[in-house]
């Protein structure tokens, strides 16, 4: 069964004598709802988030604590082969620019400053932080921890992992079956094997101090089939950045 959230924010009382939550105090009753008509989609547990807007009377956003404000890079709108994508198909940025950052955090009695500073290129986790809108610009403010690492160029391949984050190539698919056979591409499991290419400066002890990574550049691992966040290479190649706990076993 489908199932619809509604906000009252989003429904006009025009018409209707007034409204507790959604509930009129009218005698409105919902009976019933017909059921989908063949063709029609569902969509299950769909949100549409806007980003909230922030008057121009505010010349400026200070985050606090750990948190960070990146103004969004643009969204790609056209693909490798110069053709004009449509903004349904244009993916969603995950990089941008630093322009704010908090005080830092407070690890036992050591206060940690932002490892990032105004200015750096950065990416960050697909669904993190809360998008606003600022001075004609998309914006998102979210922890530090939230952010993948600091990258300066347009190849993931370059990316500086920050924390306990960990850079890989991911291996190439198998292209035959144990018996010879060619697989097509919907048949091709992705692998969850690959070759280190970065990592970061660790994650932080009780005392404030950097815990190194039992894992470094050149190691082939194994890792968690549905974690981190998927990127392609220049070089058409596949990458993927996951934390640290995510990285199952070393294969020596």
């Amino acid at each position: 069964m489908a199932t619809t959230q509604l906000a009252a924010s989003s429904i006009s009382a025009k018409g209707f004598a007034s409204f507790e939550g959604l509930r009129s105090t009218s005698n409105f009753k919902a009976v019933s709802f017909a059921p989908l008509k063949k063709n029609s989609r569902s969509f299950r547990g769909l949100i549409v988030k806007a980003a909230t807007v922030v008057s121009p009377k505010y010349t400026s956003i200070k985050p606090l604590g750990d948190r960070v404000l990146v103004k969004i890079k643009d969204a790609e709108d056209k693909s490798v082969g110069g053709i004009l994508l449509p903004t349904s198909a244009q993916s969603k940025p995950q990089g941008g620019e630093v322009v704010a950052v908090g005080e830092g955090r407070s690890v036992g009695k050591t206060t940690v400053e932002i490892s990032v500073k105004n200015g750096t290129q950065v990416l960050y986790s697909k669904f993190a932080g809360t998008e606003v809108e600022f001075n004609g610009s998309k914006h998102l403010i979210l922890k530090e921890d939230d952010i993948i690492g600091i990258l300066e160029t347009d190849d993931i391949k370059d990316l500086q992992p920050l924390n306990d984050r960990v850079l890989i190539k991911v291996a190439e698919t198998e292209e035959k079956t144990a018996g010879g056979l060619f697989l097509s591409e919907s048949a091709k499991e992705k692998p969850s094997i690959g070759t280190v290419i970065a990592v970061g400066p660790g994650p932080l002890d009780a005392e404030g101090n950097r815990k190194s990574l039992t894992v470094s550049p050149g190691n082939e691992v194994l890792y968690s089939k549905y974690a981190g966040n998927d990127f392609k290479g220049a070089d058409g190649s596949d990458y993927i950045t996951l934390k640290a706990p995510d990285v199952i076993a070393i294969l020596p």
